[in-house]
C-alpha cells in the first residue's frame, strides 16, 4: 500500500517548512509520498521551496495564480501515485502524527474511507461561531442524507484514490470539503471516523475559512441530495 499526502499551499511561509518536515518524519506503516501544490502564494512562501526537495517523496506542482484549495488538491489528485490519498494542509492546525491512525482501519480491512474528528475545547478551537458553524453544517448533512458523521469539514479524509478521482470533485474552493462528504454519502458510504488533535489558529495567524464557506457547503449538500433523489 502506498499513500499519498496531498498539502495545497497558499501564504504559508510561516508554517510550511514545519508542515514538511512534521509530515515527513511519522513513522508510517506504509510506504508514503508528499505533494505540495502552491496555489499562488505572493507572501514569500515560493521561495522556500528550493530547501524541501532533497527528500525524494516530496514533489512540488505550482499555481500560478490562486485558484482554490479544490482545484490545489486536483492538481495534486493528478500527480498522486498512491493507492489511497489524504488531505494535510500546510498551516499546522492538523498533526500529520495522526495519520496512521487513520491507517489503521484501512490495513486492518475495517474500512474503505477513514475521517479524523475533531474534537473541539476552549484551548482549541478559533471561536464559538467558527465551531457552531462547522457543527450546523454537519448536522445538516446527517439530516439530508440520514446518517451520522462528527465532522464533516475535517481535513483528514482518507479515501481510496481512484474513488477519489471517480468522484470528480469541482468545487474549486473550501466547498470541495462538502462535495466530498456529499457525494461519498450519495453512494452509501459513512466514514469511519478516528479522534484527532486539532489547533486552530486565528484569522490574523492566517485563518482563511470565512461564513461564506459554509453557506456554499449548505447549497453542495442540498445539491448533491437532490441528484440523488434524481438518481
Amino acid at each position: 500500500m502506498k499513500l499519498s499526502i496531498l498539502m495545497p499551499v497558499y501564504n504559508e511561509r510561516a508554517t510550511l517548512a514545519s508542515a514538511v518536515k512534521e509530515a515527513l518524519n511519522v513513522d508510517y506503516p506504509c510506504e508514503i509520498e508528499l505533494i505540495v501544490v502552491d496555489d499562488g502564494s505572493t507572501d514569500g512562501t515560493r521561495e522556500l521551496y528550493p530547501s524541501l526537495t532533497d527528500d525524494p517523496r516530496v514533489e512540488i506542482h505550482m499555481h500560478e495564480r490562486n485558484q482554490g484549495k479544490g482545484a490545489a488538491i486536483r492538481t495534486a489528485v493528478t500527480a498522486a501515485t498512491g493507492d489511497y490519498v489524504i488531505m494535510c494542509d500546510a498551516d499546522l492546525e492538523y498533526s500529520p502524527a495522526d495519520i496512521p491512525s487513520l491507517l489503521r482501519p484501512v490495513i486492518g480491512g475495517q474500512a474503505d474511507v477513514v475521517y479524523g474528528t475533531r474534537t473541539f475545547g476552549s484551548h482549541n478551537a478559533y471561536s464559538y461561531t467558527y465551531v457552531l458553524g462547522n457543527k450546523a453544517v454537519t448536522t445538516f448533512a446527517n439530516v439530508l442524507f440520514n446518517c451520522y458523521i462528527s465532522d464533516l469539514e475535517t481535513c483528514f479524509k482518507l479515501i481510496p484514490a481512484a474513488l477519489y478521482c471517480d468522484l470528480d470533485i469541482r468545487a474549486a474552493g473550501f466547498g470541495m470539503e462538502a462535495e466530498v462528504t456529499g457525494k461519498l454519502l450519495r453512494r452509501g458510504f459513512r466514514p469511519y471516523e478516528v479522534p484527532i488533535t486539532y489547533r486552530a489558529r486565528s484569522r490574523e495567524a492566517g485563518k482563511k475559512l470565512t461564513w461564506r464557506d459554509g453557506v456554499e457547503a449548505l447549497w453542495i449538500l442540498l445539491r448533491e441530495r437532490f441528484a440523488l433523489r434524481r438518481a
